[in-house]
């Protein structure tokens, strides 16, 4: 198995290919420090772009939503999608307005979707679609109700191609420009973790769960997440297989 995806015409960064990536470890880094992406795909000729929370497993790509998602009712014949995630991280004002621009760390993946009929793969794919963000969390929760199963569906999506596009430059004006009197300044973006709000109506003497740890106050976000996916990660395959039909409180609610 090669450590990078191929390069196409479809997935090769065409400007300024400099910042372009192929390699596994940059772009699933990426997608594992995201909670959510965007999925464009094309119905009857006509192009859409949904947001939704999704998850990584190896070189597939997970994500779920409603029964009714006129998304997933056309992704159950291997349509072709593209997933994409994007970090902002920071704004950049320079000398001149062609020069203006953002730091950012972006991933495209390409492949073909398809909706998740199985059951037992259904039932494990509730369970991770939780404990992806929050490990271990799915043993805390009641079982999924049959409506609630019913109500949820589910995609998958090898990845077939995929590219990083990563720009770290900050301030980038032209030479001649640095001797112009004026203002320019790179402006850091994070987002950022505010303090646990606990439900008003929990019963009394609920603490808060210890897994929930790497989510505290004053954290950055993508870096909860990306610890939360390597603990997901470092599940053996059979603790990741109880949330198949039958098993019990294992099966984590939507």
């Amino acid at each position: 198995m090669t450590d990078s995806y191929p390069v196409t015409p479809t997935n090769r960064v065409k400007r300024l290919h400099e910042r372009g990536s192929y390699d596994h470890a940059t772009i699933h880094a990426l997608l594992d420090a995201s909670m959510m992406c965007h999925v464009a795909y094309v119905i009857d000729g006509q192009p859409y772009c949904t947001p939704t929370l999704f998850w990584r497993e190896g070189t597939r790509l997970y994500w779920h939503g409603s029964s009714a998602s006129r998304m997933l009712r056309n992704q159950s014949e291997g349509e072709p999608v593209c997933l994409t995630v994007a970090h902002l991280d920071s704004l950049v004002l320079a000398r001149s307005g062609f020069n203006h621009s953002a730091d950012y760390r972006a991933v495209m993946a390409f492949g073909r979707a398809r909706l998740i009929d199985d059951e037992d793969e259904k039932a494990r794919s509730i369970r991770a679609m939780v404990d992806r963000f929050y490990p271990g969390r799915s043993d805390l929760l009641r079982a999924p109700t049959a409506q609630e199963i019913k109500a949820t569906r589910f995609v998958g999506m090898e990845i077939e191609e995929a590219s990083a596009k990563i720009r770290a430059k900050g301030i980038g004006d032209d030479e001649e420009d640095y001797a112009l009197p004026i203002y320019a300044e790179r402006i850091p973006v994070r987002t950022v973790l505010g303090a646990p709000e606990p439900c008003s109506r929990l019963v009394a003497g609920v603490a808060r769960p210890e897994g929930l740890a790497g989510y505290r106050e004053g954290r950055r976000l993508d870096e909860a997440v990306a610890e939360a996916h390597a603990l997901f990660g470092a599940q053996s395959p059979a603790a990741l297989a109880q949330g198949r039909s039958g098993a019990p409180a294992a099966l984590a609610a939507k």
